[in-house]
């Protein structure tokens, strides 16, 4: 194709519109998504459960075949109980709500097609973190909402530096077969922003020692990136560019959170494991 053509022209223009796009959508949902961490409690969870809730209808939209009102329905009872349940007992039922997310799960499989049930299944307990993930973190009194803006810093700064980095840096791709746009050099710049962002978070809000807290954002930002692969791996498979156009130059919301998502489920089992049920946020950052 001619470079002078009109087609290829126009793409630095259109690659400038739909940056301004990004920018415009970041900067009404990153105050919203910043404002209810402040909030805490039921409007924390409520909100994340509204997003676990957009996902599965994305996922099954484009997942789950002729299937997808009757699984995504099952998917959204299970979601909005374990919610429910959060919201009253704090993560003192933890337990419970992940198996009420499972049998969700087991239900959307037994309502899907033989060749789309583990598919099915799989949209319910990737929603479920969604919800599940940030939920826990938040619910510690002394670092929870800390914990959170440490996941958002590490995320965004992963994603806007690799983003940026990449496009000027280029270099060998980082998985061509399923994204290719995306780089080393990004992936390497993005995860060292993260731990420069994390440990910026953290030290602001009093709560841990830099190294072991850079050590835990570069970890973040690995899986976070590993999330966001994940999910260009699903759309693949099923021949889509976008989950949905809900978030105009994002996509769909589970574009927006496919990393944060990933980070937030290993940030909460980190935290779980190093400070319990009582302080899962503590586990995370607190060094």
């Amino acid at each position: 194709m001619d470079p002078a053509s009109p087609s290829a022209s126009s793409r630095p223009a259109a690659s400038r519109s739909n940056l301004i796009l990004r920018i415009a959508s970041a900067a009404v949902l990153a105050p919203l998504a910043l404002g209810v961490a402040y909030l805490g409690g039921w409007p924390f969870a409520l909100f994340w459960c509204a997003a676990a809730i957009v996902i599965l209808w994305e996922w099954s939209s484009f997942v789950c075949g002729a299937g997808r009102r009757a699984t995504f329905a099952t998917g959204a009872v299970a979601l909005a109980v374990a919610t429910a349940l959060l919201v009253m007992t704090g993560v003192a039922r933890l337990g419970v709500a992940v198996m009420i997310v499972l049998l969700g799960a087991i239900a959307a499989a037994g309502l899907a097609s033989s060749q789309r049930r583990m598919w099915c299944a799989g949209g319910v307990l990737y929603a479920g973190i969604v919800l599940i993930g940030p939920v826990v973190l938040r619910t510690d009194a002394q670092y929870g909402f800390v914990a959170v803006i440490f996941l958002f810093a590490v995320v965004w700064a992963t994603d806007i530096v690799a983003y940026f980095a990449g496009r000027a840096i280029g270099g060998a791709k980082l998985a061509p077969a399923i994204s290719p746009n995306k780089t080393w050099s990004g992936a390497i710049a993005g995860a060292l922003a993260a731990a420069a962002a994390g440990v910026a978070v953290v030290r602001l809000g009093g709560a841990g020692s830099p190294l072991p807290v850079a050590l835990v954002a570069l970890m973040l930002s690995v899986v976070s990136q590993g999330g966001d692969l994940f999910e260009s791996a699903v759309k693949r498979r099923f021949g889509v560019k976008n989950a949905s156009e809900l978030i105009p130059g994002h996509g769909g919301l589970m574009d927006r959170l496919d990393g944060f998502l990933a980070a937030a489920c290993a940030g909460a089992l980190f935290g779980l494991l190093r400070g319990g049920l009582e302080a899962p946020a503590r586990g995370l950052i607190g060094w």
